[in-house]
């Protein structure tokens, strides 16, 4: 399986997100991406798994994912595939 991304650090600073990816350092502003998260407790925030593929972010304990493409504004065009959209 082709790793999608290397997600290396996820942590929160308040109701600021910090992803670390790739080497690079990112900051989303939770009321901007997730209410779920923006009203989870310090140990909700603390209970997460990273998909193996690097695709995603989910915290098990208030059922919320996150995509990494999502988070970092990378479009995908839909699959076209014998003429019909995939």
């Amino acid at each position: 399986m082709k790793k999608q991304h290397e997600v290396e650090e996820v942590s929160f600073d308040g109701d600021i997100l910090l992803v670390k990816v790739g080497g690079q350092a990112h900051s989303f502003a939770l009321a901007d991406i997730s209410c779920r998260l923006l009203t989870a407790s310090p140990m909700e925030r603390a209970k997460f798994e990273i998909s193996p593929s690097g695709y995603g972010i989910h915290w098990p304990l208030i059922d919320d994912d996150l995509s990494i493409d999502g988070l970092l504004g990378i479009p995908h065009a839909p699959s076209i595939t014998k003429g019909k959209a995939a």
